[in-house]
């Protein structure tokens, strides 16, 4: 396995795999990794012929008062990870090669990401764009892999690549949960053992209101909405709700009745920390 920091030289390598006909797999990740980036890396395996798993905690993604310098990071370890779980190359490369001085361009998608997570964050998909862009343009991947927990992120990417022409087929995996359900996240790690058990919430809210569909027939996405609020301040009564949204899985257009193509997404800050989560409301199926 390889690791490479050099822009050039990954454009090298992957120069060189394309002409060999090798199909090129990527999982774009910001390091510190968990069995659900793990999940996505052997997802890449079973359909590229070369996987490229790129390390790069991007401050584009970032706003002032959020945890760039504080996010967790451990290169050495996800390193190790990556071998052991089939990847063949690491790209970790350097931030200012990735935005060199007097850095200007960005790529912007409009409507989908300005909803959610969008909302809440007004810069962070320019940021998560810019950077995929960058990456699909050095590494030429033919697949990128990327995961169902963070929903919207993945439409958005899924929409540039669209949009620009890009010859890449987005592939989005399923959640990867702990026992108790809480989606894995990088972020889990800034809990005490307590926090951790409220942490549950989101989940648990999740799964309420998909069994008030189911078992109830209730399709009233404000009834639904109200029932989940209720539950996670019953788990944590300090939880910041920062929004809980139905809508439709492509368009991300809210809805006011639940229907087939209907998502729940939820973004809550537990003693702090913000986590997001997101679960269809009918059916099973997670995996696109």
């Amino acid at each position: 396995m390889k690791v490479v920091s050099s822009i050039i030289q990954m454009r090298k390598i992957t120069r060189t795999l394309a002409a060999d006909r090798k199909k090129i797999g990527l999982v774009p990740t910001m390091g510190f990794l968990h069995e659900g980036h793990l999940s996505l890396i052997r997802r890449a395996v079973r359909f590229s012929d070369i996987v490229i798993v790129s390390i790069f905690v991007n401050p584009a993604q970032f706003a002032p008062d959020e945890d760039f310098e504080a996010y967790p990071r451990d290169e050495k370890n996800d390193i190790n990870k990556i071998k052991s779980t089939g990847g063949d190359i690491v790209f970790i490369p350097k931030v200012s090669d990735i935005y060199p001085d007097n850095f200007q361009t960005y790529v912007d998608v409009e409507i989908i990401a300005k909803s959610l997570e969008g909302k809440s964050r007004p810069l962070h998909f320019r940021g998560v764009t810019t950077i995929v862009a960058k990456l699909f343009n050095i590494t030429r991947p033919d697949i990128a892999v990327f995961g169902l927990k963070d929903y919207q992120q993945a439409i958005v990417i899924r929409q540039m690549t669209r949009d620009l022409g890009l010859p890449i087929k987005i592939i989005i995996a399923p959640t990867v949960r702990e026992k108790d359900g809480l989606a894995m996240s990088s972020r889990n790690c800034y809990f005490n053992p307590e926090q951790r058990k409220e942490a549950v919430c989101l989940y648990e809210s999740l799964r309420i209101a998909k069994r008030a569909v189911k078992d109830e027939k209730i399709i009233d996405s404000a009834v639904l909405k109200g029932r989940m609020i209720k539950l996670i301040q019953s788990i944590c009564p300090t939880a910041e709700i920062d929004y809980i949204a139905f809508t439709d899985f492509e368009s991300i257009i809210p809805v006011k009745k639940v229907n087939k193509n209907t998502i729940c997404s939820l973004a809550v800050k537990i003693h702090g920390v913000r986590l997001i989560d997101n679960m269809k409301m009918t059916g099973r199926g997670q995996l696109l």
